[in-house]
């Protein structure tokens, strides 16, 4: 059987900038993946296809897709590219005026496809896709954390908050996850059996390069699935992925008078201005070809593993979703054909509940600490280059929980415990600090001075609060609570009272 999987996530973004970082990035990806990608899924479906595909979506992604704010800021970005793609169409050289009718048309579709079948948000739209059975929903902790580094009263309260969410937005709590990085360490498991959660993902060297059947993991019945990379890296892989292929469009050059990419690759070494003009009809063709070559590595990875197993094996193939347009702009083109492509090719093609379901399971795995990121270890998070979030980390979640245990304590015994909207804000400001894209923006050197002031800035609202909580100022820990609530508008549904009191079992 194969598996596809897609992860879609981007940290919380919402009124905290715009460019070159902020919203910009959101509302491309919005544009460039989550639309195009969502409707070939509800395409599919429309003609009776089940069990496409395995798709995650983290509930800081999620929520901005819900935000008023966003799906405001969004239908502006689109009225915007239809502005810029009309500049581009009164321009004096023919292969511009060719760029702007085209993406005019693209603006267009994109727009009317938003104010359709977007307008209530993203939530419908994925509900909409389980309702039709197109899809496996993976869920994942609320906001993000490394999950090995965090303390364990906190992440096992991200990742019960995280199922929650998920419920409240579409009637429908995920058996799996995709953690964030894949990121594991011995004992974590544990907790996601506490938390009802069947499988979840990891990298295909966690599991020494055996993923032709998900394993369960220590002692638990809870099954972890590893990413095949011979199969995925045949689309992304920074020497020899399809994206990188002369015929597709460049991600990196642009028309600096209208933002928009003319150009396609044409080579890896070619200087921006000596690239060729876009041809969709010569990276359509390519894509045909991709398409043809990804089914036939799909069937010989199968035959061979299933030989060497000795019984039918499993191969799953994982991206993030937003290599999928925003990335590789003829991404969703490529999905939806190979899609139809697979089972066409006689290749079962299911999810990763389907796999657990339907038996693609071996013997129980011993799995390490790992994750997906640079050496399949944990450096990208807890290296050098990013000691400094490491300790901020430690003292965000230190002063969190010691705050609310000390303030919890002083509640009168024998009384039912109330919601505390301060106790809720602290926790949300904790869990927003050590989101994990800080660390790994820092390690990779993209935008690092942003990521840097955004988790320090979640950290100083965090002890604002603690700071007027442990003074007894609880007048101003309330108004201090409110104000940096409204600043983000962010979980709402988050409950301190589910924080564990003590280490959880």
């Amino acid at each position: 059987m194969f598996a596809l999987v897609l992860h879609s996530h981007l940290p919380w973004l919402a009124n905290h900038g715009r460019w070159p970082v902020g919203e910009e990035w959101l509302y491309q990806s919005w544009a460039a993946t989550y639309l195009p990608v969502t409707d070939v899924l509800h395409r599919l479906a429309a003609e009776g296809r089940t069990r496409l595909l395995t798709l995650g979506v983290t509930p800081v992604l999620a929520a901005q897709l819900d935000d008023p704010h966003c799906l405001t800021g969004m239908h502006h970005w689109l009225g915007n590219w239809q502005l810029r793609a009309h500049e581009a169409a009164g321009m004096a050289e023919q292969s511009y005026r060719d760029l702007g009718a085209r993406e005019h048309r693209l603006a267009a579709d994109a727009r009317d496809l938003f104010e359709t079948r977007w307008r209530h948000g993203g939530s419908a739209v994925v509900r909409g896709l389980i309702d039709a059975d197109a899809i496996e929903l993976l869920g994942g902790p609320l906001a993000h954390p490394f999950q090995p580094l965090l303390d364990p009263r906190l992440r096992a309260f991200s990742l019960s908050e995280g199922l929650y969410d998920a419920r409240a937005r579409w009637q429908h709590t995920p058996r799996g996850i995709w953690g964030p990085e894949c990121a594991f360490t011995p004992g974590m498991e544990s907790g996601y059996a506490a938390a009802g959660v069947e499988h979840f993902m990891v990298d295909g060297p966690a599991l020494r390069g055996d993923t032709s059947l998900g394993r369960p993991v220590w002692d638990s019945d809870v099954v972890a699935f590893g990413r095949d990379l011979q199969v995925s890296y045949r689309v992304w892989s920074p020497k020899s992925g399809y994206p990188g292929h002369a015929a597709y469009r460049d991600f990196h050059t642009y028309c600096h008078d209208t933002g928009l990419k003319p150009a396609r690759v044409t080579g890896r070494t070619v200087p921006s201005h000596e690239k060729a003009p876009y041809d969709p009809d010569l990276a359509s063709a390519t894509v045909d070809r991709h398409v043809a070559d990804f089914v036939e590595t799909v069937r010989r990875r199968l035959r061979s593993e299933s030989t060497r197993i000795g019984r039918d094996a499993l191969v799953v193939a994982a991206f993030d979703t937003e290599l999928f347009g925003h990335w590789w702009y003829e991404g969703p083109l490529f999905l939806e054909r190979l899609l139809r492509a697979l089972p066409e090719a006689g290749i079962e093609v299911g999810t990763l509940a389907d796999a657990r379901d339907r038996g693609y399971v071996g013997t129980p795995v011993e799995l390490p600490d790992s994750s997906w990121g640079s050496g399949k270890d944990w450096r990208v998070w807890a290296g050098e280059q990013v000691q400094d979030l490491v300790r901020l980390n430690d003292e965000v979640v230190r002063t969190a929980l010691d705050t609310l245990d000390k303030d919890r304590a002083t509640a009168a015994p024998g009384l039912p415990a109330l919601r505390n909207r301060v106790h809720d804000q602290m926790l949300r400001e904790a869990l927003m600090a050590v989101s994990s894209d800080w660390a790994f923006m820092v390690s990779k050197d993209t935008a690092a001075g942003y990521a840097r002031d955004r988790a320090h800035k979640h950290a100083h609202a965090l002890r604002e609060i603690a700071d007027a909580v442990a003074s007894g100022r609880h007048d101003a820990a309330a108004r201090l609570a409110d104000g940096w609530n409204r600043a983000d508008n962010l979980f709402p549904a988050l409950d301190a009272r589910r924080l564990p009191n003590g280490e959880p079992t």
